[in-house]
């Protein structure tokens, strides 16, 4: 009988950052799939700052997160090994949400089918493309518009410049962490102009349209301060207040008023309808490398909430995949 590595949430962290302990690594065993199951061995996971969000509970913001005393989930790629549905066959690769473990065993409906040949890597089909294509329709990107995404190296910012720019924007403005990041953001990906937040906002944000915030806080002030009238926020993420466990509101919130700026909360798979364009459009932007999909890889199980933690303190560029 197979076995299979798990990851288990033992308790909900008391402090910002998961302690030892609050995870471990279980070891089971791979049951025979039932009529209507298949059995996937997992290759690649996401790894996403979420990832430590949901160990806390979300039950008040609607949001899926861990249950004490259970397998850990994320987004993965795996490969069909055995199957008791005619849905999927053995040597089919599929994506799903089961990651965190060695082998998962489920119905074949709660797996997507993905065509290895689709992309120029099976990882690229965990990049954060869909969640930035979801963010810049949400933000109603125009003709034209000045575009600023903070995070802008990691998974979803360099996602959410690049779509920007084939959306419309014509300035495409991303912070991050250090000044070798924005070179990599300008010399690599295109972006107009790049800084590394530590230096400031102001100086680089002039006639500012769409911010698209992944961090929230000190960075969210700044855009409401450079934002024209009637300009637009779209809230993808908060790692400012996930990295440091306090509450990081802008000072400014009556600005938001007077400017009559709008702030739009979005979760991606609230935007099911916005898939089949997002599927057809992508994967050609991709291949024809009007897009260029920026990834780490981190190899082993075992390391998968310790890259989540590193990738919360800015250490990787682009989207952290994990091979398992």
């Amino acid at each position: 009988m197979r076995r299979s590595r798990e990851v288990h949430l033992v308790s909900r962290p008391t402090g910002r950052l998961p302690a030892p302990g609050d995870v471990k690594m279980v070891e089971v065993a791979v049951p025979a799939p039932a009529p209507g199951q298949v059995v996937v061995r997992n290759l690649y996971m996401s790894i996403d700052p979420g990832l430590l969000l949901r160990m806390n509970d979300l039950s008040k913001v609607d949001i899926p997160d861990f249950q004490p005393g259970e397998a850990m989930w994320s987004d993965a790629i795996g490969e069909v090994v055995e199957s008791e549905d005619d849905r999927l066959s053995a040597g089919d690769f599929v994506w799903h949400r089961f990651g965190f473990r060695d082998y998962v065993v489920e119905d074949a409906g709660e797996f997507r089918r993905v065509d290895p040949e689709r992309y120029p890597s099976l990882t690229h089909h965990l990049c954060f493309g869909q969640t930035a294509y979801v963010g810049t329709h949400v933000a109603q990107i125009q003709q034209g518009d000045t575009f600023w995404v903070s995070s802008a190296a990691g998974g979803v910012g360099t996602m959410a410049g690049q779509i920007a720019r084939l959306r419309g924007a014509t300035r495409v403005i991303g912070s991050a962490g250090t000044p070798e990041k924005a070179a990599y953001l300008r010399d690599t990906l295109g972006f107009d102009v790049a800084f590394d937040y530590h230096d400031g906002f102001r100086q680089h944000l002039d006639g500012l349209d769409v911010y698209y915030d992944n961090v929230g806080g000190t960075h969210l002030e700044a855009a409401i301060d450079a934002l024209k009238p009637r300009g637009r926020i779209v809230m993808g993420g908060g790692m400012q207040e996930i990295r440091t466990g306090v509450p990081q509101g802008p000072r400014n919130i009556l600005a938001v008023i007077g400017k009559r700026l709008s702030l739009l909360g979005y979760y991606t798979f609230d935007h099911t309808d916005l898939f089949p364009e997002f599927d057809e459009r992508f994967p050609r932007w991709v291949r024809s490398g009007e897009i260029i999909v920026a990834e780490t890889i981190v190899d082993g199980l075992e390391n998968g909430v310790t890259a989540a933690v590193n990738l919360l303190n800015g250490v990787y560029t682009g989207k952290v995949v994990l091979r398992i």
